[in-house]
């Protein structure tokens, strides 16, 4: 049976066990005791740490990568440590031989741009290896090197233009390549200019043959903060890509501006401040500021956020931080503050300069630049208050007056900052200046003043140093990147073309056309002295008085004249010449009423004939010159002041091709004449007549396909009713044709066909008779080769229904050298505007460049062809530089032209070509100091004729 023990209490079974076993239980009893002891302390102290961890040291899965932000925080860009060491450049392309470039002029930016170096450089690996002598020894292991012989030239680092709109606002101006700005608000530093960038750009080669090798690609100024810049080189790599154009690419790494060594690159973030941002987002200059404010205070608490966070983790704690405080769309603003931004600001007057110098000190971050900036030289103090150090000033050399912030834009202002200790850039904001002629910026500036070391740094060294790009570029040492340029002539000299480019160690040009310079051209030239101009600047706050002064004497002589060229109705000649030794004192010329009384040498009888006259006012042209009076033509002169003010300007004509127009105007009949709009003492109009413009001609603004009648007036008089204010009150008829869309090009030439040979009333009928009888010229706008061809088939139809020879003139004319031949068999003539051709559009893309790319200018093949050629403008700031568009076609003419020719491109011819009448010839002279109209001289005198008197200007 089953039986069941019953169950004990412990005490009794404890009791009734053997005595031994009972000792041993107690031992093990201790010693279990004491182990459960230690494990319950342990425990104890797991569980604390446990909850510990839990509450302030629990490390996120991210932090070794915020860890390694925070430790870059305070890192500035730079090159890195080993930069100086490298054997070959980044942009290096295997392959590419070895050059030697011999018997060169350097002028390698060193010593504050005084260094000069005759003597030899070797290229290699992209780099500068040697300047100076290379020795036999340092070329033994070259077994393929590339030579030349520079034969004593120029050779200057590339040229650099920290202003630019390369491949994001492209030429030939395409809606769908018009990326230069971003509409989505004010404050946009997240965009980019790298995500625009076009790589067939059609200036780029243009450029290039200009000397530029490497430009700062800057958003538009349509925004307060437009976004991001970037720097590139023109040649493309391989893989023909916009990152590959890069000079040194800051976005290496997604969400990162640095690699993996810490080595951060610069960026350049552009600013607008004034009259743009304004516009275009309908702001007031205070809300523009506020929205500075309002984005940098955004950017400044991210910042301080950032450093608050690093301030915890890198001493591990962890509590509470949550994650790394960041924002893709500001973090370029938030290292703007950290000091690893270039900041680059559009900004033009004083007020603007000033809100942003106070907003650079009340958030702390340098400004590396203020561009276009005409109102810099008034404030030079202002400037000198930003934060950390001034900003640079990017300068056009003379453009200006185009918007009230230009108003007081002045050429003196690269003389007047330099002399303050400011750094002064010269740029191009290309494509509203044709970029590859910026060194022309620079030569102006040295013209009016600027030292010519710092003009030459204005261009090369200085805008490397504003950028952050110093260590490699800008400068003619040994491991810089090996962009540099052989010049036909000192880099300063009027005209200078590039024999050869070289970018990262590559020849740029490959079959260059080279020019002919004169001995001359080798040196630094000799510039006239504008201090009275400077101080008179300065003293009226930017607008000096420009009306020119009359001579006290009714009789002035002028002595020490080397050249003087005569009017013989539409043509020039050089009626005196110093003699071959160069006496200063071998021309003496007189003039009495404003009228050319006579010249000679020092000896001869006109110099006798004014010895007794008491009265006379003799002024010293130290080796000067007298020559017709310019005439400018193609921009509204004298119908405006200020392009972008309406209230300033004479306006726009109403068109009957796509208007209808009044018939108190008198309907489709009407011919609107450009005298009754005109407006005197324009300033543009006035500087012009001091640089030796005395006549501009001009026809009414149209938007169209009919202007009317243009005018012939005197730049330098102060109203209409002035004696000899108008030269001429109408001369020709003027008409444009373009392709716009609608009306459409063979509507337009339609149009014209009837004019010519249709029924038309009033004024129409009259001159478009005038036309019929070829008594008056028919002045077409037209750039496109397949329009002027139109034009030209239907001149010769309507000539064959007529019976009668018509005259044509053709204004534009970019692509006119394509039909050289039958313009000059057609009797057409062509005025060149603007005189170096420049493909902004559509129709205008086939120019014919010039050297050194093409052997010919469009200006000598059309003379070529028996063409009659004129020079025009198409801004009205340019009128003033029509003397140095001449010389600069004299000189690519390569010999071709004559000075007598070149006077001509802008005086007898255009008048011919504008239906001047040879009774109306204006017949001023203008006098020059230290040179003759085509050289760098000064214009101290005009003589009229038409007025009677000698004005100095």
């Amino acid at each position: 049976m089953d039986r069941k023990e019953p169950k004990l209490p412990s005490y009794v079974r404890e009791t009734t066990q053997p005595r031994a076993h009972r000792r041993l239980s107690r031992g093990l009893r201790f010693v279990l005791a004491i182990t459960l002891s230690l494990v319950a302390l342990q425990y104890l102290r797991l569980y604390s740490a446990v909850l510990s961890s839990s509450e302030s040291v629990h490390v996120p899965l991210r932090a070794a990568e915020w860890l390694d932000k925070c430790q870059l925080l305070d890192a500035q860009p730079g090159p890195p440590t080993d930069f100086n060491t490298r054997t070959h450049s980044d942009r290096f392309v295997p392959g590419t031989k070895a050059a030697l470039i011999t018997n060169a002029t350097i002028w390698t930016g060193g010593d504050n741009g005084l260094e000069v170096v005759k003597g030899d450089i070797l290229l290699d690996g992209g780099l500068i290896k040697r300047v100076g002598i290379v020795d036999d020894s340092v070329l033994e292991r070259y077994t393929d090197l590339a030579r030349i012989d520079a034969q004593g030239h120029w050779v200057s680092p590339g040229i650099i233009d920290m202003h630019s709109h390369l491949g994001v606002d492209s030429i030939p101006e395409l809606r769908g390549g018009d990326d230069g700005n971003s509409f989505k608000g004010p404050i946009v530093p997240w965009m980019r200019a790298l995500d625009a960038l076009n790589t067939h750009d059609d200036a780029y080669k243009l450029s290039i043959s200009g000397g530029l090798t490497t430009a700062l690609v800057l958003p538009g100024s349509a925004n307060a903060i437009g976004g991001q810049a970037i720097l590139i080189k023109l040649r493309p790599t391989a893989d023909r890509a916009p990152t590959g154009m890069l000079l040194e690419n800051p976005y290496e790494q997604n969400r990162s501006v640095y690699d993996p060594h810490g080595h951060f690159r610069y960026r350049q973030m552009k600013h607008a401040c004034g009259e743009n941002p304004d516009r275009i987002y309908h702001n007031t200059r205070m809300d523009t500021a506020w929205a500075f404010r309002e984005a940098y205070e955004h950017a400044r608490k991210i910042k301080d956020t950032q450093d608050n966070f690093c301030a915890k983790a890198t001493k591990g704690d962890w509590a509470g931080l949550g994650d790394y405080p960041e924002d893709l769309q500001w973090e370029a603003l938030v290292d703007v503050l950290r000091g690893r931004v270039k900041v680059q600001t559009h900004c033009y007057e004083t007020v603007d300069l000033d809100d942003l110098v106070r907003i650079s000190n009340e958030f702390k971050f340098p400004i590396a630049a203020f561009h276009h900036a005409h109102e810099t030289y008034l404030v030079p103090d202002t400037l000198k208050a930003a934060y950390v150090h001034p900003p640079a000033i990017a300068l056009f050399a003379t453009q200006a007056r185009y918007k009230r912030e230009a108003y007081r834009g002045s050429e003196f202002a690269p003389r007047v900052l330099a002399d303050h200790g400011l750094q002064v850039v010269m740029k191009s904001d290309h494509p509203v200046l044709n970029s590859r002629y910026l060194v022309y910026e620079t030569q102006q500036a040295h013209y009016y003043g600027l030292p010519h070391n710092l003009a030459l740094a204005a261009v090369t060294t200085t805008p490397a140093k504003v950028m952050g790009q110093d260590h490699r570029i800008g400068y003619v040492k040994e491991g810089y990147d090996a962009d540099l340029v052989l010049w036909d002539s000192h880099p300063l000299a009027l005209g200078a073309t590039p024999q050869q480019v070289w970018i990262d160690g590559i020849a740029q040009l490959a079959a260059p056309h080279l020019l002919s310079k004169p001995a001359a051209f080798q040196k630094v030239p000799h510039t006239p002295n504008f201090d009275k101009e400077v101080k008179e600047t300065l003293k009226y706050d930017g607008l000096p008085p420009l009306e020119p002064t009359q001579a006290k004497s009714s009789t002035v002589v002028f002595t020490n004249v080397t050249s003087v060229f005569l009017r013989e109705e539409y043509s020039v000649r050089e009626a005196f010449s110093a003699d071959a030794s160069g006496s200063l004192s071998a021309g003496v010329v007189v003039v009495r009423g404003g009228q050319l009384a006579c010249f000679g040498s020092a000896s001869s009888p006109c110099a006798s004939s004014v010895r007794a006259e008491e009265n006379a006012e003799f002024v010293d042209l130290e080796g000067g010159s007298i020559a017709p009076g310019l005439v400018s033509t193609g921009a509204p002169l004298g119908l405006q002041e200020i392009d972008q003010e309406p209230s300033t300007q004479d306006g726009y004509v109403l068109d009957p091709l796509t208007e209808s127009v009044p018939e108190i105007v008198g309907g489709s009949g009407a011919l609107i004449r450009a005298a009754d709009g005109l407006q005197f003492s324009t300033r543009d109009a006035l500087l012009a007549y001091r640089a030796g413009v005395t006549t501009g001609i001009v026809a009414p603004q149209t938007r169209g396909f009919l202007a009317g009648l243009n005018t012939a007036f005197s730049t330098g008089a102060h109203h209409k009713l002035e004696k000899g204010a108008l030269v001429q009150e109408v001369g020709a008829v003027h008409v444009a044709i373009h392709p716009v869309g609608s009306p459409s090009v063979s509507t337009q030439i339609a149009a014209l066909r009837h004019l010519l040979l249709g029924e038309t009333r009033g004024d129409v009928k009259e001159w478009f008779g005038r036309i019929r009888k070829g008594e008056v010229p028919l002045v077409v706008e037209a750039s496109s080769a397949d329009i002027i061809a139109s034009v030209l088939a239907l001149k010769a139809e309507v000539e064959s229904k007529l019976g009668t020879a018509l005259k044509f003139t053709i204004i534009g004319g970019s692509e006119a050298h394509l039909l050289a031949k039958e313009l000059g068999a057609a009797n057409v003539g062509v005025i060149l505007s603007p005189a170096r051709p420049f493909p902004n559009y559509w129709e205008e893309r086939r120019i014919l460049a010039g050297p050194p790319l093409t052997e010919k200018s469009a200006v000598a093949l059309l003379i070529e062809n028996n063409v009659t050629v004129g020079l025009g403008i198409r801004e009205i700031w340019d009128a003033r530089n029509a003397r140095f568009d001449l010389a600069w076609a004299a000189l690519e003419a390569d010999g071709a032209l004559s000075k007598a020719d070149a006077l001509a491109l802008a005086s007898g011819n255009l008048e011919k070509l504008l239906g001047v009448t040879a009774d109306s010839l204006q017949g001023d002279m203008v006098v020059t100091r230290g040179g003759d109209l085509l050289e760098f001289s000064k214009v101290v005198a005009v003589i009229s004729p038409r007025m009677g008197v000698v004005n100095f200007v």
